[in-house]
């Protein structure tokens, strides 16, 4: 993915409200480190000579400066590296469940295709610290997705398409979570039940692209 990708990706959660001002922002892997958004970008005016490639133990050249949050970036491409694209957004519904400090449970067996029983929330910390970034890299861990306490949500995936793709449905997931929690209690999917569905999708779709 190169930084017309990140572009085109930001852009896309910008057109679907899942970015709203400068909040949020995307990375990509590269090989000296990552390409990621600039620190105050807006979707209207942001172009590809403003993408920031960096390393992930933050060397950068130039006057542009990397997101605020670049360390949460750097922290979850270097401990997975099934991660090629990270998205980092303040989605209304994803920040709601966020900032009532809850993981998002087995109420959908959709739930599982970020690898797991649930989306782990992480607990709170100051945006743009290295103690963020620890937080958010342990509760990603093993996953593809995770919440973060009174702040948001991150997704990683192999390609702009499939990071797209995750960052709606987590957001989707929240939004569903919160209005059966708004009508009653939601009935949860045992493990079996989810470690089913964890292997389901692991055989489940077409051949990976790479787009």
């Amino acid at each position: 993915m190169d930084s017309m990708g990140v572009v085109r990706l930001y852009r896309a959660l910008a057109a679907r409200d899942m970015l709203i001002g400068s909040s949020g922002n995307i990375s990509a892997r590269i090989a000296t480190g990552m390409l990621i958004t600039p620190t105050g970008c807006d979707a209207d005016t942001l172009d590809e000579s403003q993408i920031v490639a960096m390393t992930l133990d933050g060397r950068y050249e130039g006057t542009r400066h990397p997101s605020s949050e670049w360390e949460l970036h750097a922290a979850v491409l270097a401990n997975d590296p099934r991660a090629m694209v990270v998205v980092h957004t303040h989605s209304d519904h994803a920040t709601a469940l966020a900032c009532l400090n809850r993981p998002l449970p087995a109420f959908h067996y959709n739930v599982a295709e970020f690898g797991g029983e649930d989306v782990r929330c992480a607990p709170y910390a100051t945006f743009g610290t290295p103690e963020l970034a620890r937080l958010a890299a342990e509760a990603i861990a093993g996953r593809s997705a995770c919440l973060l306490a009174n702040h948001g949500m991150i997704v990683h995936a192999p390609t702009e398409r499939a990071a797209l793709a995750a960052a709606i449905r987590l957001e989707t997931l929240c939004r569903q979570y919160l209005l059966a929690r708004a009508a009653g209690q939601p009935s949860l999917l045992t493990r079996p039940q989810m470690d089913a569905a964890i292997a389901r999708y692991s055989r489940y779709g077409q051949p990976k692209d790479t787009t």
